[in-house]
């Protein structure tokens, strides 16, 4: 799966000019991608200082902070996009973390590795827990606290009020929008709060 290829897709659903905030924004790289392309400016949230100092580097604004404590630094509708790109399967409160998303951003975007592709079934199937490229890990050494499918996040939003404006999964660089269930090892979905 192409880190150029997922940009670009992710950055496709950022409106031009947007202000942006990245929950785990890692090295910066997404944001450094849509201020050059997109003319959007924001911030990233990090907790890793190594991650940071890559940010400064690249010329990224990040803030340091421990997701797991939310986000009542930033006032409601803050930003225009609040980004969470694989960062929902780390965080013990995810649903609260979701709901921040949508209260601090006009539209939120999440993207999680689907533990429901094809592969991670046979796997499971077959007795084990997938390692795939999406999920690297084994079982006992994995930063994933958290496993989910694209038709879990579906019920997710709605338990949330969450108005799902776009979805569909990521497979090799390439967006799947027919069954994302079963055949995309990414899922992304774009919301708002309806």
């Amino acid at each position: 799966m192409s880190t150029e290829s997922i940009l670009q897709t992710i950055a496709a659903l950022v409106p031009v000019g947007s202000r942006v905030l990245d929950l785990g924004c890692g090295t910066g790289e997404l944001l450094a991608y849509l201020k050059a392309q997109r003319g959007c400016s924001g911030y990233g949230v990090e907790l890793d200082d190594a991650n940071l100092l890559a940010c400064v580097k690249r010329g990224v604004n990040a803030i340091q902070l421990n997701l797991e404590e939310g986000l009542s630094i930033f006032e409601d509708q803050s930003f225009d996009v609040v980004l969470q790109l694989e960062t929902l399967q780390h965080l013990r409160n995810t649903e609260a973390m979701l709901r921040e998303t949508a209260r601090v951003g006009r539209i939120g975007i999440v993207s999680f590795p689907n533990f429901a592709h094809w592969p991670n079934r046979m796997q499971v199937m077959l007795g084990r827990m997938p390692v795939t490229r999406v999920l690297p890990y084994e079982w006992y050494d994995t930063p994933n606290i958290r496993v989910g499918t694209y038709a879990d996040f579906e019920v997710l939003a709605q338990k949330n009020r969450l108005r799902v404006l776009d979805s569909f999964g990521i497979q090799n660089g390439r967006t799947v929008r027919t069954r994302p269930n079963l055949l995309a090892s990414m899922a992304v979905f774009k919301f708002d709060r309806g």
